[in-house]
Formats: C-alpha cells, structure tokens, sequence
C-alpha cells in the first residue's frame, strides 16, 4: 500500500531536517532473482518507499539481505523451488543518508516499536516520502528481519558510478532454513 499524495507532515520534515545526513562507503548487500541487475533500483512500495522514487534496498550484512527475501518467499501459498536468488556484494558510496540508528530513532517519529516486524508500511514510508522529499540520498534503519542495518538508496539521488556490484553467490534455501533453525532462540 503506498501513501497517497497528501501534504507532507511539517512536523515530520521539521524533525528529519534537524538530522545531520552521513555519508556511507562501506560495502552492503542485496538479494536479487536471478536476471534482475542488483544495482537497478524501481519504486517497490516497500517499507521506506510509497511508489512514487526508485529505491534499492540493501542491508549491512549479507545475512539481513537473504532474510528479508526469504521472509517475502515464505509468504507465498508454497515456496517457489523454481526462482533462483542471488546475493550481491554491493560497494556504494552516499553522502547525504539519513541514518535512523536504532528503534528509538524510529519511534520519536511516530513508528511503532512493538509492529515494526508487521508489514504496516504506512508511516515508514512517510518516513520515506520525507528523506526523499528533503534531499537525503538514502536512509539506514535497522531490519525487521535480521539483527542489522539496512541501508534504502534513494537511486536518482545517486551517480551510477556510486554502486557497483560483485559477483554473485547463489542462495540455496535449504541451507538458508536450516540456518534459521540453528539460530538461536528461532529453533
């Protein structure tokens, strides 16, 4: 579901505007299917996008990026066997990112702590709408599906030379399930 075309909150950018932007150069990662170019961002209408910019969505640790996918497979009536994966080592450069740290950073705006797991995009993507609106080229924030940081690019903010993707490792999901199991506390 994306945000409508309603007004901007000005508290909302009056807040984020008070926000030092950051510059990001160490490495993230994405998962991708197979024949999608990993550094081509589209508007998903996911967590940190209403649908109206192209954004890439990456994580600062491989694993964030492979639980992310897997969560949206897993939702599927059955696991598709068929699609292949991959992940992508990507070396990006940013320098106006806006970086929520932690759940705390999230809640003074208004998302809530105990449903950020949940797929309820609305206020996450006013979030969005508004670092994008204000110029940030990105925004990191921690994952709803793995302990990290994921890192949102806000791709027509970006010189295609600032994103350059490695070779690909293809994901076996059977190893990706039982790795989950093995986890602590999710067995």
């Amino acid at each position: 579901m994306s945000v409508g075309h309603a007004a901007r909150e000005l508290e909302l950018l009056d807040a984020l505007s008070e926000l030092e932007p950051v510059a990001h150069t160490e490495p993230v990662w994405r998962a991708v299917r197979e024949g999608r170019d990993p550094v081509q961002g589209h508007p998903s209408a996911g967590r940190w996008d209403p649908g109206r910019f192209d954004v890439i969505y990456t994580a600062l640790a491989p694993e964030g990026a492979v639980a992310e996918i897997h969560f949206h497979l897993s939702r599927q009536p059955v696991f598709p066997s068929k699609l292949r994966f991959a992940l992508y080592e990507v070396r990006v450069r940013t320098e106006r990112t806006l970086k929520l740290a932690d759940m705390a950073a999230l809640t003074a705006p208004g998302v809530e702590e105990g449903r950020y797991r949940e797929i309820l995009y609305h206020r996450t993507q006013e979030i969005g709408d508004a670092a994008y609106f204000l110029g940030f080229d990105g925004l990191t924030a921690p994952s709803a599906r793995w302990p990290c940081q994921n890192l949102v690019l806000f791709t027509e903010r970006l010189e295609p030379a600032h994103l350059e993707a490695g070779e690909p490792a293809w994901i076996d999901w059977q190893v990706w399930q039982q790795k989950l199991k093995d986890r602590p506390g999710t067995g």
